[in-house]
């Protein structure tokens, strides 16, 4: 039994699932150079917390408008930024196409962040959900709108790995 809306196909469902899957694996790898490459050119990346969503507040704890904002996030992470070094497993779950109009898909879904610090220690970092919107460039599915609400509104360190 399927819980996929009528006009969504199984295929549409498996190609913005493995979307999703390829986007966690790239930051999970470390290749953050590539991560701008899941956006549309002018796409929106935004962290925020469940709070200031509620209350309809724009404040971002992360706010990249287009692709060279992106690249300058990663320029960023990788030359001036100074963090203990870590790695994330990001995890989705929940994935549901919940419209499609023309090229944009509505995805919602719920994910979750574990932190490995270098010596070993783990713990969730984040989680929440994510209000995406997808569109389609070049025959691929891309993020138009990346919208990722956090439960918390407490970090445990600085945020420098995309989520």
């Amino acid at each position: 039994m399927t819980d996929l809306a009528p006009e969504v196909s199984p295929a549409l469902h498996m190609e913005v699932s493995e979307l999703y899957a390829r986007y966690a694996e790239c930051l999970d790898d470390g290749r953050f150079e590539d991560w701008p490459s899941f956006f549309a050119a002018h796409a929106t990346y935004r962290v925020t917390t469940r709070e200031n969503q509620d209350a309809g507040l724009p404040l971002s704890m992360i706010y990249c408008n287009g692709r060279g904002m992106m690249q300058d996030r990663i320029s960023a992470l990788r030359m001036a930024n100074i963090y203990e070094p870590h790695v994330y497993c990001h995890m989705t779950s929940g994935v549901r196409v919940e419209s499609h109009n023309g090229p944009d898909v509505t995805v919602r879904s719920a994910f979750s962040v574990i932190r490995t610090m270098t010596e070993g220690a783990s713990s969730v970092f984040a989680c929440g959900r994510s209000f995406d919107v997808l569109t389609r460039e070049s025959g691929m599915l891309l993020f138009r709108q990346r919208l990722l609400v956090l439960d918390s509104r407490q970090i445990h360190t600085l945020l420098v790995i995309p989520l």
